[in-house]
């Protein structure tokens, strides 16, 4: 499709139609940082992490410790911190401290999936609108012409109004389907984090 043709699909569908693309650019670039971003802080890495509960069990503290300093995925981040924090606070207090650690390394889990379901939302409210305004100004179009109306002018005008609701729906279903991934991925993060913290607690290390 040319630019032209590009220019031309937008006008048809007027102010509706420009805020639909608009939110097409800003979905496709959350969809894209998101999954940089899950895959930067390790949603899908969890390796290191065994193996480091592996050697906490066998009492190879500072092995267990070390695999994890400098590690930046969340799951390695909350289990060093519930390691270090059993070695130097009461048990209570580590568990305070991992319970912080991890539920801020959800958050930046979810840090984006509030805009993705705002504009899975929205993106078929403003279509409908669209197409309420385009079929509102068909039917004046119709009223003024009266009896010399043109059938095929009345359709054609109908259906450029119905493209603002069809474009809403292109740009929420994918908007739809990347939220209830991530969320996915969220929610098997946060269970994992929780099956790491527990195993970390019900056995402590003994002494190196």
């Amino acid at each position: 499709m040319t630019q032209q043709a590009v220019l031309d699909f937008l006008d048809r569908g007027g102010p509706a139609m420009m805020a639909i693309a608009l939110l097409s650019v800003v979905t496709l670039t959350l969809i894209l940082w998101k999954t940089w971003d899950l895959a930067r802080i390790g949603a899908w890495s969890r390796a290191a992490s065994e193996a480091a509960i592996a050697d906490w069990h066998a009492g190879r503290t500072d092995a267990a410790l070390g695999r994890l300093a400098q590690r930046r995925g969340l799951r390695a981040v909350m289990a060093h911190r519930a390691m270090e924090s059993l070695r130097h606070l009461a048990e209570p207090a580590a568990r305070e401290e991992t319970v912080r650690v991890a539920r801020a390394g959800l958050a930046r889990a979810r840090r984006g999936l509030r805009a993705l379901d705002l504009i899975a939302t929205i993106a078929p409210l403003i279509g409908l609108l669209g197409t309420v305004l385009g079929m509102i100004e068909a039917f004046q179009a119709l009223q003024e012409t009266g009896n010399r109306a043109d059938p095929a002018a009345l359709a054609g005008g109908i259906w450029q109004a119905l493209l603002t609701t069809a474009a809403g729906m292109a740009v929420a279903i994918p908007a739809s389907m990347a939220l209830s991934w991530f969320d996915s991925v969220t929610d098997r993060l946060q269970a994992e984090m929780e099956d790491l913290a527990t195993r970390i607690f019900v056995a402590p290390a003994r002494p190196a």
